[in-house]
């Protein structure tokens, strides 16, 4: 029996099992590392929620929104349903049902529906010019206040100051339109 080749085996094996232990130990790190990484991370939830549009700056917490989250969203909403033609409200209609609360879906369907069905069957077109957002953010509602511009056939029949209030509702995440109705117009 060779000692000398004996013993050099053994300090390679010796050599070999220190370089594995030592990357053992920095996985085994790696690992702890990951498994704090993950447990900070879990309970600590991040929702961004974006307006169709950013014009100013807004905060959003757990059930309630800004005024000014709540004047973008209000002004696309009245867009949405006050500014159409007999082409553009289907297209709107579907865009707008995707914000609405679920206990509405069904009754603001129908609502735009025979709304749909009217505008194309008079051929009339109505514009919404907004002029005043008024929030509430204890109520979660905005009115907006403006003149509502209504065409038949290409000719203006209707140009009234208007004011609608529109509601939301804040929940999992996102802002659902709760109602949207005309209210009287009180002078600011």
């Amino acid at each position: 029996m060779d000692f000398e080749r004996l013993n050099g085996d053994i300090k390679e094996m010796r050599r070999r099992n220190r370089g594995m232990a030592l990357t053992v130990g920095l996985l085994a790190g790696a690992h702890v590392l990951a498994l704090v990484v993950i447990l900070n991370l879990l309970g600590a939830v991040r929702t961004v929620v974006v307006p169709p549009s950013i014009n100013k700056s807004f905060w959003v917490s757990r059930d309630k929104a800004s005024g000014e989250y709540l004047e973008q969203m209000g002004a696309f909403i009245a867009w949405l349903v006050l500014d159409v033609t007999p082409a553009s409200i289907d297209w709107k209609k579907d865009i707008l049902l995707g914000y609405v609360e679920p206990d509405q879906h069904g009754e603001l369907k129908t609502r735009q529906e025979l709304e749909a069905a009217r505008l194309k069957r008079i051929n009339a077109s109505t514009f919404f010019m907004p002029q005043q957002l008024v929030p509430s953010e204890d109520t979660q509602t905005v009115v907006v206040r403006g003149r509502l511009r209504t065409l038949v056939n290409g000719l203006e029949t209707a140009n009234d100051a208007k004011a609608y209030e529109v509601g939301f509702a804040y929940s999992g995440g996102r802002m659902h339109l709760k109602t949207f109705k005309e209210v009287t117009h009180a002078a600011p």
